[in-house]
């Protein structure tokens, strides 16, 4: 189970968190509904290739993921005709209260580049209860967007992927 709640946030957080460590990805959408995705992650110069499975929801859903070896995400890659995959660069943060703050800077240079962060919590109970520990927290992430439609990447996907393209 997935619980995490979202924000749009316009930079990399102010605040003196430390990073734990930065990611570059690369995902794609065989299917928004229900999610099916691959993803290839590199932190540290290691690259790993995921298929992931979610189902529908927003603050909670159901989420499987393994990973795959390198031949089968560019087979399933190459079934995305003509579509690139959505660049990202993340940074996870250790907040103050332990829990971690993933910030996230999609299509950098590109027209509808955007940045947003997430935050997952054991259950429902701790991310419907939290609150951020500092006010300039508070203000970084004014703009929640968890709950509202057209929010999550698979509907950026299809925004900026396939409106238009389908024939």
């Amino acid at each position: 189970m997935e619980i995490e709640r979202k924000w749009l946030v316009g930079g990399w957080p102010q605040a003196d968190y430390p990073v734990l460590f930065e990611e570059k990805m690369r995902q794609g959408y065989v299917s928004v509904e229900p999610t099916v995705r691959i993803r290839e992650e590199e932190r540290a110069g290691s690259v790993q290739y995921i298929l992931c499975f979610k189902s529908r929801g927003t603050l909670a859903r159901e989420e499987i993921e393994f990973p795959i070896p390198e031949e089968k995400f560019r087979e399933i890659e190459e079934k995305i005709i003509g579509l690139p995959l959505i660049r990202k660069i993340r940074r996870t943060y250790l907040l103050p209260d332990g829990l971690h703050l993933e910030v996230n800077i999609v299509d950098q240079g590109e027209p509808g580049e955007f940045m947003y962060a997430e935050i997952e919590y054991p259950d429902e109970a701790a991310a419907k209860s939290w609150t951020p520990p500092d006010p300039d927290l508070a203000r970084y992430l004014g703009s929640e967007v968890t709950m509202i439609p057209g929010s999550s990447m698979g509907a950026y996907w299809i925004r900026t992927r396939l409106q238009g393209k389908q024939s």
